[in-house]
């Protein structure tokens, strides 16, 4: 995805009276007055915000009313990276900041939470008032279960009300959760839940997904033979089946009513633990914090996306990704968060679109993959579906293609405020995105995040403007891992970050910052293609080749040749009733060509029935590249990580018929010079 011309025209600007009243706008006018902020752009917040890092951060908690028991004496008292020192002394609970709106009787009984699934089209809805209820009572039973704080407490659940009742109760007695979906595999569960050692876990006996319904309990039977930390397991029956014996149920843990008591914490006491894709060797356990969650959720969700106490906030996610973890921040400022257990595609393929308007969604977020498959599909929003109440979408997981903008303004609304964001698990936010003050420009992401140093170096480390480059951050951000679960000298959190640019955030993403200040992404700098000395994006590639609808999904690798050569093919994975014949071979090159550079244009085009991808979605370009290298599989993938791993038959086919094919030639070539 290249960056656009500095003089292109927005393909939407904000309505100057709305921008004038969003909170972002609100924040900047009190910070002005009451911490020396500029009064100027976007532009000049941000860099006041990263300038005057304990000025913006102090801001932003009295903005929002963090709830500090005990106050810190200082926002930030060291700066450096790993190490940073935040809001020393404080002591607070995230549980409490995200309850807190259902203590006004005046909300007691307005939605926290709307429901929907594949079976009841409807949404159910949990108010406040019962949601304060149920996360009391809940943590009331935990702590009688002997669960303190520092403990574990683990999630085989998918993205349903339980779910964030269970994480709530949990944090509320100081507790540390972790969570994966109920389409993890044992083994895929046990590499993450084993390095915690839980102490207890909420599970399913199964889901339902794609109109057919999936049975855990023998997964659920492995899980408990298997963590022996474990001291109870509460049974969540959303299939309708008994508790198994020696389990306690969800109903009998929320039977005595119960408000909540917040166990008043220390600002980096872990809350969560995310996991990294894992693709080889276990997955990287990820820790963040009370405080630095709650500081970077309520900027992130009530700045830059604009959300508020009328919101109804959907991002179509699952328990295994941070997304999930994310979308509970609307609690934080106050909004009603909509959660979906189902397929994204079922029915068809304008699944989310439905739930969007059953639910009179305002805020709507889904994947760039969502949005691509929805133009393929021509799925027709506007035409078909009431979204009078939907006024902004967000799209993250991999970078959005500009095809997938205009299809937005197109088939959506001219009038909708796309926030297009990037950031990782890492943080659990964004380091980039939106703010609601700002244009949209075709293909590029509205701005680096408030309170984010984001740069784009050179190999020199030198900062660049419309140049590709590493995606950096030179300065701490809250919510950046407190430290790896099992990593005690914090090895593995400074080869995953540090090892480049010391004292330097490095995030493994190739961006231009373009000249007006929006930022493109160009995929992973770990797999970056790079033919006669010039990088490319895989992003770039995919972007047009999966605009031809003969092809339904690509993944490309350069790979260096040991006679110095370099071999880059393109796999695809073709539409139903596509042939990769010479039509498509030449419908392929002359686009890559066309539309980016000969330098693009693939060695080869080699159809597979399907990619491998991460838990989470993402392809999975460095392991394959690495097995096409000749790594043995079983060191470049853990297939416990993966989606599909049957998908990866075809790849290690190649492998071996390559590595016989240079081992022919080097027998040959021995022969011929009579070694």
């Amino acid at each position: 995805m290249s960056s656009a011309d500095p003089s292109a025209t927005p393909l939407w600007e904000p309505d100057p009276a709305r921008a004038a009243a969003s909170n972002l706008a609100r924040f900047q006018r009190w910070a002005v007055e009451h911490h020396g902020a500029p009064d100027g752009d976007y532009a000049a917040l941000h860099h006041w915000s990263v300038d005057h890092l304990d000025r913006f951060w102090t801001a932003v908690t009295e903005w929002f009313d963090v709830r500090f028991s005990t106050p810190p004496s200082a926002a930030l008292a060291e700066a450096s990276m790993p190490g940073a020192v935040w809001f020393p002394g404080s002591r607070l609970n995230y549980a409490e900041h995200a309850l807190r709106h259902g203590e006004d009787p005046a909300h007691a009984d307005t939605p926290a939470i709307l429901h929907l699934d594949e079976v009841d089209p409807e949404p159910s809805v949990l108010t406040w008032s019962e949601l304060r209820r149920q996360v009391g009572s809940l943590a009331a039973e935990l702590r009688r279960l002997g669960v303190r704080p520092g403990d574990r407490v683990s999630g085989y659940v998918p993205n349903i009300p339980q779910a964030a009742v269970a994480l709530l109760a949990t944090a509320a007695v100081g507790a540390v959760w972790t969570s994966c979906a109920p389409d993890f595999g044992a083994r895929s569960v046990l590499d993450r839940f084993q390095q915690l050692e839980p102490v207890v876990l909420f599970a399913v006996d199964g889901y339902r997904y794609g109109g057919k319904v999936h049975n855990r309990a023998d997964t659920v039977a492995e899980l408990r033979r298997e963590l022996p930390s474990l001291r109870q397991v509460v049974h969540i029956p959303l299939l309708g089946t008994p508790a198994p014996a020696g389990t306690l149920t969800w109903d009998s843990l929320l039977s005595t009513p119960q408000e909540p008591v917040f166990d008043q914490l220390p600002f980096d006491h872990p809350l969560w633990v995310l996991y990294s894709s894992g693709t080889t060797g276990l997955p990287k356990a990820i820790v963040q914090g009370h405080g630095g969650i709650v500081v970077e959720h309520l900027k992130q969700a009530g700045l830059q996306l604009d959300l508020g106490p009328e919101d109804r906030f959907f991002w179509y996610t699952s328990t295994g990704w941070m997304m999930w973890n994310f979308l509970l921040a609307g609690l934080l400022v106050g909004a009603s968060i909509v959660t979906y257990d189902g397929s994204p595609g079922y029915p068809d393929t304008a699944a989310q679109w439905h739930i969007a308007e059953r639910a009179e969604v305002t805020v709507y977020g889904t994947s760039a993959a969502y949005i691509t498959a929805c133009a393929k599909a021509g799925v027709h929003p506007s035409r078909d579906l009431d979204l009078s109440r939907l006024r902004a979408i967000g799209t993250t997981g991999s970078p959005l293609p500009p095809d997938g903008f205009r299809w937005i303004y197109e088939q959506v609304s001219p009038d909708i405020w796309l926030a297009s964001v990037s950031g990782g698990t890492d943080l659990c936010s964004c380091f980039v995105g939106g703010a609601p003050t700002l244009p949209v420009y075709l293909g590029e992401i509205q701005a680096p995040s408030l309170g984010a140093a984001v740069e784009s170096w050179d190999v020199d480390g030198k900062a660049v403007i419309d140049q590709v480059g590493e995606l950096v951050c030179t300065k701490p951000i809250p919510s950046m891992p407190l430290y790896f679960w099992n990593d005690p000298d914090g090895a593995r959190l400074h080869a995953s970050y540090f090892d480049t640019y010391p004292g330097v955030w490095r995030h493994g993403d190739w961006i231009t910052v373009t000249p007006r200040g929006t930022v493109v992404i160009h995929g992973r700098s770990d797999s970056t293609l790079n033919r006669q000395g010039v990088r490319m994006g895989s992003a770039d590639i995919y972007e047009v080749v999966e605009r031809l609808p003969q092809i339904r999904e690509s993944l490309v690798i350069g790979l260096e040749q040991p006679d110095g050569g370099y071999w880059m093919p393109l796999f695809v994975v073709l539409a139903d009733g596509a042939a990769l014949d010479d039509e498509l071979r030449a419908a392929v090159r002359g686009s890559l060509r066309d539309q980016l550079s000969p330098r693009h244009v693939p060695d080869e085009i080699i159809t597979v029935p399907a990619l491998p991808h991460t838990l989470t979605g993402k392809r999975l370009e460095v392991p394959i590249k690495r097995i096409l290298g000749g790594t043995p599989p079983a060191q470049a993938v853990n297939p416990g990580s993966l989606d599909d791993p049957a998908a990866l038959a075809p790849f290690l086919e190649l492998a071996r018929a390559r590595a016989e094919a240079h081992a022919d030639n080097a027998e040959g070539a021995a022969h011929r010079t009579g070694e």
